[in-house]
């Protein structure tokens, strides 16, 4: 597959193909191809940025009673790291990552946080070359039609709050969120707390914010709890 396979099954006007090709450049290829001065992480910020923006149009649009704190949390299922790793995979953008070959033998192709990034990226890049209209194309196609599934299995609950109302009414305490480490560059930070309840140790998550890591803990915790 190609990035002219990619854009002619998309059905998007491209005017700089090389622009669009940069959104699959991982930074670690950038050691070993020097002619490649920049990688997709500016992109990714870019394409992070419109993806919210669009994404939050859809929801204000179609649940006009939806109030805000609504409609935070079922922005913030629809746009998970999962999500968006499941769509890169779907769109074969993985295929079309240029990383290194210590990141590629690592699994790099099925990095679930590299997967959801270059599929930011690419919408960066999309954004720049073809404007805003050809993003929300994409998203109609390959996002928002998710929304019913967040809906129907709840999982835009607030999985904090959830864990908490569960935690006192079981253990009658509050749980607390502990940082066990956090790791990468400044622009890319990852971090993974542990929920505690009582004496207890409980699940472990991770996230690219302390409160994304907080909210997997949560998740992780309430499987854990409601199987015991």
């Amino acid at each position: 597959m190609t990035t002219q396979d990619l854009i002619t099954t998309l059905n998007i006007p491209v005017n700089d193909i090389s622009l669009i090709n940069n959104a699959f450049v991982h930074r670690s290829y950038l050691n070993e191809n020097p002619k490649w001065k920049e990688s997709n992480e500016r992109l990714e910020y870019l394409g992070d940025a419109v993806l919210e923006l669009a994404t939050s149009a859809f929801l204000y649009t179609r649940f006009p009673d939806y109030q805000e704190g609504m409609l935070t949390n079922l922005r913030a299922a629809l746009v998970r790291t999962t999500s968006l790793a499941q769509i890169s995979k779907k769109l074969a953008l993985n295929n079309l990552l240029l990383m290194s070959k210590g990141e590629e033998a690592g699994g790099g192709r099925d990095n679930i946080s590299l997967l959801a990034d270059c599929f930011e990226a690419f919408l960066g890049a999309v954004y720049l070359d073809s404007g805003y209209k050809s993003v929300v194309d994409i998203l109609e196609k390959n996002l928002f039609p998710n929304i019913e599934d967040v809906l129907v299995n709840t999982t835009y609950k607030d999985k904090k709050s959830e864990l908490q109302e569960v935690s006192q009414a079981k253990y009658h305490v509050t749980p607390y969120y502990e940082l066990l480490f956090e790791s990468g560059p400044d622009h890319d930070k990852e971090f993974v707390m542990q929920v505690t309840i009582g004496n207890d140790k409980f699940g472990v998550g991770k996230g690219k914010s302390k409160q994304t890591a907080q909210e997997a803990a949560a998740t992780t915790t309430l499987e854990i709890i409601n199987h015991t």
